[in-house]
């Protein structure tokens, strides 16, 4: 069932989605959580789409805030609210979708719009496809949620956007791009396992500004304190990880997006699927975790500029010594001595 209000307020959606699901007979006891999704015009469609995908794992209410923002001073003056109300089938799943669209004074006030919708003693996660503020907890609609989901890969300097997070985070705080390496990261700690040797350095392949690389080789320094180095490629994405070993290199390579090899010295090559997930699939997994992920944030405020300085630093040894894969004293990358075990267990 489909609903148009036009010039409406929240107490007359509320009515409708009430309506609604009286006429096709749809109690909201089956749903989990409120999402709301702060978008444009121009990336709605694919944002309710993934949502709608991922409402079929995790029933819910989904709120998409369009503020269309108009460049007349005329128009700004005119304060509306525009609504579409979709329950059941036209919500493509069993969950509830309403459309709302502000306009003029509205925009700077969506957070009141958004409050009276949100589902009784349910959690709310706000996801930014695109535009997301630099503060995102302390958005007035961040605010509202337990946690709130970002993309730096939208951001028109995705590398630097991730200082800006990390300057700004507070738990609850996740971003697409971390959630994008969750397969290579599982791998890694797998391949890990299956080896009694300590990792000495560990290179990160490619493409330029993708911030899934940069999360990737911050969480590897991180974890392992060695020496990591970033490497361009040509992608799509993540191309290849090598970590050296003291029992040779392991390395894991996904050439085309889809299929990887794992090779590990003195075991056959394995071949491994690491194909590119669509957005559905990873608002669908961030919508299995509503706690705060503390090994995103200590992997987003080991910062790239570690890695910047690191790089350096083996580039003005000229590699020499190492062959390339670092040097002794670049920032926190240096190896600091620890148990291949606990390595393991710092990588998991």
């Amino acid at each position: 069932m489909k609903i148009d209000l036009t010039d409406t307020t929240a107490s007359k959606v509320n009515k409708a989605l009430v309506r609604g699901r009286r006429a096709i007979g749809t109690p909201t006891v089956g749903m989990v959580l409120t999402l709301v999704i702060v978008t444009d015009e121009e990336n709605a469609y694919d944002a309710l789409k993934a949502a709608s995908e991922a409402s079929r794992e995790h029933p819910s209410r989904t709120l998409v805030v369009i503020k269309r923002i108009s460049r007349s001073p005329r128009d700004r003056a005119k304060a509306r609210l525009d609504a579409e109300v979709r329950v059941g089938a036209d919500a493509g799943t069993g969950g509830e979708t309403v459309v709302l669209r502000l306009y003029g004074e509205v925009v700077d006030h969506a957070q009141s719009v958004v409050l009276p919708l949100l589902l009784p003693d349910a959690p709310v996660v706000v996801w930014w496809p695109v535009n997301a503020p630099v503060d995102p907890a302390h958005d007035p609609l961040g605010a509202l949620a337990q946690r709130r989901v970002t993309d730096t890969y939208a951001a028109e300097h995705p590398v630097r956007e991730l200082a800006a997070r990390a300057a700004a985070y507070t738990p609850g705080d996740t971003d697409l791009a971390w959630t994008r390496i969750t397969p290579w990261r599982s791998m890694l700690a797998a391949a890990l396992d299956q080896v009694d040797c300590d990792v000495t350095s560990v290179e990160v392949a490619g493409e330029e500004f993708n911030p899934s690389g940069e999360l990737l080789a911050m969480w590897l320094a991180d974890r392992l304190q060695v020496p990591v180095r970033r490497i361009r490629s040509k992608g799509p994405g993540l191309t290849a990880v090598r970590m050296e070993t003291t029992c040779g290199p392991i390395v894991l390579d996904r050439a085309d997006g889809s299929l990887a090899t794992l090779s590990i010295q003195g075991q056959p090559k394995r071949a491994v699927a690491l194909k590119r997930r669509d957005t559905a699939e990873l608002i669908a997994e961030e919508l299995r975790r509503l706690d705060p992920d503390d090994t995103y944030a200590s992997a987003l405020r080991f910062g790239v500029e570690n890695l910047s300085a690191a790089t350096a630093a083996e580039h003005a040894a000229g590699d020499s010594a190492s062959g390339g894969t670092g040097t002794e004293g670049a920032a926190r990358g240096q190896a600091d001595g620890k148990s291949a075990a606990a390595k393991k267990a710092a990588a998991k």
